[in-house]
């Protein structure tokens, strides 16, 4: 787990050793360990490495496989290489590390740009192909690691976040389409792109080349089928098959790594399911931490009552954090400095908090990410089963933060737009190679939406801390299978059913048998007090008046009434937080640093 950083120069000059130096400061809490840079005429790739796997200096990255022309810089982990190193051996290969990445490099040697498809993982790299004079880009298939580039007549620029490419100068103005998006799905943009014009992304599953001569070609190398298998399985079989590839996700994420491995333990079914796996799995010593918050009226602040007993019973080393709302508040602008991309939902800062605490004791996690998505948890899919009419109607009018009449209502006359969200999750939903309405929803929930959402949160969050987040339930193989499960198993017992009948015995009723619950924040979902005038200050500020984003009228009605009916999304998301939020992410990050 690393940052990693690259120019080509396609206007004939070399790189700039301070353009390189401003993008790895930016990087630098992504990757503590150490610092690399590697020039080649026109070419430069920087790194900034968090030390997991080969913790030797024969590991450290840009690495350079000079036989063949190659250099790379890469974040993630293949947790497949040993197997990738033995049959690359096989076919004459040699090697001076041993950790994973000169397996890529070795692999992109035997088999060119396909060496994606053979990688099970979670990536991003830029590997400079000197004989060539090209440079290759990749992107893991769930878009676990993220992969943001710039482009201009003069320099095309790649990164591991948004502020290295700021730092390096590009267009800051805001692309209407992506603030639509933004508004519509509690803030995702789908890739390619970014709220800034500048700044694109590297789509999940997507391999990117380009030359000197600045001509690129982009090749998507995956997709998922949720279509059902020739061959019908019952209900146990297909329980006993989820078992089976989540138990082997749990132990690729625990055996490839060369520290200790802990979890993030919410006191939910999934990272509650996690431990006990694990366990199973002949874990020693495992390290489990939970984050709770003050309480509100409404809402409980932590989900220790749900932890505790998980911890105990599989007797793990167990740390509580306890975070009061002040601090909240306090450290929440720390947090979206490190946020790539503005990201509304409230337990951003929750991890941000836990991750630091969490950083004293390890430097990998598992976490539980990705269940819902994957298995059917959420209390919309089954809402959105129910409706009839048209897939965009079954899924907009119970998903969408926004209708488009009231996007309009909320933005200034030159951020408007046609629908352009609705028109772009109707195509989605009606790509080929899904059933069923409910296995459109979760192939566009795990492959596009939850890719800007929690999975970029995490990974955002984390890394602030130098500690890399390891994601079992988005293990592309059990994606695979769970996508081709009929929905009805996904959805039955309140959602996720499979995933509690693996639990039974395992882990306490209570927590499986307990409401869905969210990462609870209650100071940033209901908001009054301090919280309040912290977003009242944000949007009644010179910057935010200035820039002009939003209609006053919308923002003073909201400010007027913060917690009314119409101040929640569908699916309960505050609106005055995702405006505030927005604006205090443009203050803090790209204010002053247009071109």
């Amino acid at each position: 787990m690393c940052g990693i950083a690259g120019e080509l120069r396609l206007d004939g000059t070399g790189p700039q050793e301070r353009t390189m130096r401003s993008m790895l400061d930016c990087l630098r809490r992504r990757g503590p360990d150490s610092e690399g840079v590697f020039t080649d005429g026109g070419l430069a790739l920087g790194h900034r490495r968090l030390s997991i796997i080969d913790l030797s200096t024969a590991a450290d990255q840009p690495m350079q496989d000079a036989g063949n022309g190659l250099n790379i810089v890469f974040n993630g982990t293949i947790y497949n290489y040993p197997d990738l190193r033995r049959e690359l051996q096989g076919l004459g290969h040699s090697f001076r590390s041993t950790g994973d990445t000169e397996v890529i490099l070795k692999a992109y040697a035997q088999w060119g740009g396909r060496c994606v498809e053979r990688l099970i993982g979670m990536f991003a790299f830029g590997i400079w192909d000197s004989r060539r004079r090209r440079l290759f880009l990749a992107r893991d298939r769930m878009g676990i690691k993220p992969l943001y580039y710039s482009e201009s007549p003069q320099a095309f620029r790649f990164a591991s976040n948004t502020q290295a490419l700021l730092a390096a100068g590009v267009d800051t103005d805001i692309d209407p389409l992506a603030l639509h998006h933004h508004m519509s799905l509690h803030a995702v943009v789908p890739a390619p792109r970014t709220l800034l014009k500048g700044i694109r992304k590297l789509p999940p599953a997507h391999t990117l080349s380009i030359g000197e001569d600045g001509r690129m070609t982009v090749r998507r190398y995956w997709s998922l089928n949720a279509t059902r298998p020739a061959a019908a399985r019952s209900e146990g079989e297909w329980i006993e098959a989820v078992h089976e590839a989540l138990r082997v996700a749990v132990e690729r994420r625990l055996r490839i790594a060369d520290v200790p491995v802990g979890v993030l333990l919410s006191g939910g079914l999934d990272s509650s399911l996690l431990v006990a796996l694990l366990a199973e799995s002949g874990a020693q010593g495992l390290k489990t931490f939970t984050v709770g918050f003050e309480d509100q009226p409404e809402e409980k602040g932590s989900e220790f009552e749900y932890s505790d007993p998980v911890a105990e019973r599989y007797a793990t080393e167990h740390y509580k954090f306890e975070i009061p709302n002040s601090e909240v508040l306090t450290r929440l602008p720390e947090a979206i400095d490190l946020m790539s991309e503005p990201m509304v939902a409230q337990d951003a800062v929750a991890f941000y908090l836990l991750s630091e605490q969490v950083s004293r004791h390890v430097k990998a996690v598992q976490s539980g990410q990705g269940a819902d998505e994957v298995f059917g948890g959420y209390f919309w899919y089954p809402q959105m089963a129910a409706a009839q009419g048209a897939p965009i109607d079954r899924f907009r009018s119970r998903y969408f933060d926004r209708d488009h009449a009231e996007y309009l209502r909320t933005v200034a006359p030159a951020y408007a737009t046609d629908d352009v969200t609705s028109a772009y999750i109707a195509e989605r939903l009606n790509e080929p190679d899904a059933d069923a309405f409910i296995d459109q929803v979760l192939r566009l929930d795990v492959t596009t939406l939850i890719v800007d959402d929690p999975v970029k949160r995490v990974d955002n969050m984390t890394m602030a801390w130098g500690l890399e987040a390891r994601v079992p339930f988005l293990d592309h193989e059990l994606v695979e299978l769970a996508a081709r499960m009929p929905p009805e198993l996904k959805l039955a017992s309140g959602g996720k059913h499979v995933l509690k009948q693996i639990a039974r015995g395992r882990i306490p009723d209570a927590v499986i048998d307990r409401k869905k619950g969210y990462f609870p924040v209650p100071a940033l979902k209901y908001v009054r007090g301090e919280a309040y005038d912290f977003m009242a200050d944000v949007l009644n500020a010179r910057a935010c008046r200035e820039r002009g984003l939003y209609r006053r009228d919308y923002v003073d009605a909201l400010l007027a009434n913060p917690e009314g009916d119409q101040a929640f999304t569908a699916i309960r998301g505050n609106k005055l937080w995702h405006l505030a939020l927005l604006e205090l992410w443009l203050q803090r990050n790209v204010d002053g640093k247009s071109v």
